[in-house]
């Protein structure tokens, strides 16, 4: 079965979805983006993911190009199209088309376009036997918690990761300390058994499952602190781990050479993956 793309209305082949030449997502990076995990065939942490999206709209004064009932509908219906069960559904609205011109265009209408796949199960091996990171100059824009379509500079970083043959890029601000991953959130377990994250404040995007995981840390008891953190913290830390949508809770073993911990995944980690799935798999929108 070819993949079905909703693209302003229309439900179309996958390889026929097209925007116009002049979109401003495609011109100036002028759109957001949201990426929900599908499980069971309904969307984990609905909500808050459409709550974030209307967040990034209104930072960069986008209008919704339709009302959240409806929104919910098209994106049922694109995985239903689509036969996906578990998998994810990706929603990018932009400014929409108009002449080039920096100056935000009067009148213009926004552009919404859906795509859903489906996607394997994580490697069981990945969170058996952790995995590495690699550290990057964050080069990104000043507004990363905007969910924008800017991602040049994560795509870069995530390249780097590749070809040193780690997991995952940690971007490392000018006094040294880790903002987040290239499509991930970063978090490390002191000696004094602290789970430490950097707060949400405009260096991060404040990641949904940061934000669930925060939840069933907190419920469970354990100490919690939004702070910034080194890259020399992080590699002297009992544990490390990063979230994200797709890989929920992930342990990681080595920052660029240096071994965490005893270099194996963490007691919290993988309590942490444990409670966090529970929680998203019970709270599943249909």
């Amino acid at each position: 079965m070819s993949r079905i793309a909703y693209v302003n209305g229309r439900y179309l082949p996958h390889r026929q979805a097209c925007v116009h030449i002049e979109d401003r997502g495609f011109q100036f990076a002028d759109g957001v983006y949201e990426v929900i995990a599908v499980k069971g065939g309904g969307f984990v942490d609905e909500t808050p993911h459409l709550a974030r999206l209307h967040r990034s709209l209104g930072e960069l004064r986008i209008a919704p190009p339709m009302s959240d009932a409806a929104l919910k509908a098209v994106m049922r219906e694109t995985v239903r199209r689509n036969r996906v069960v578990d998998g994810i559904i990706y929603i990018q609205i932009t400014r929409g088309a108009a002449p080039r011109d920096f100056s935000f265009p009067p009148g213009a209408r926004p552009s919404l376009i859906m795509t859903a796949r489906t996607q394997r199960p994580l490697d069981p091996k990945i969170i058996e036997r952790g995995v590495r990171v690699v550290t990057v100059p964050d080069i990104r824009w000043a507004r990363p918690d905007i969910k924008s379509v800017a991602l040049l500079p994560n795509a870069l970083g995530k390249q780097h990761a590749r070809e040193a043959g780690a997991y995952e890029a940690w971007q490392v601000d000018r006094d040294g300390n880790v903002t987040e991953g290239t499509s991930s959130n970063a978090w490390i377990v002191t000696a004094k058994d602290e789970i430490v994250t950097r707060q949400a404040d405009h260096a991060i995007l404040n990641g949904v499952t940061r934000l669930g995981v925060l939840k069933v840390a907190g419920d469970a008891g354990l100490k919690l602190v939004e702070r910034p953190f080194s890259v020399d913290e992080a590699k002297a830390a009992r544990e490390a781990f990063l979230t994200s949508t797709t890989n929920f809770v992930v342990p990681i073993v080595r920052i660029d050479d240096a071994t965490v911990g005893e270099g194996k995944p963490g007691e919290v980690a993988r309590r942490l993956r444990a409670l966090y799935t529970s929680f998203a798999l019970e709270g599943v929108a249909r």
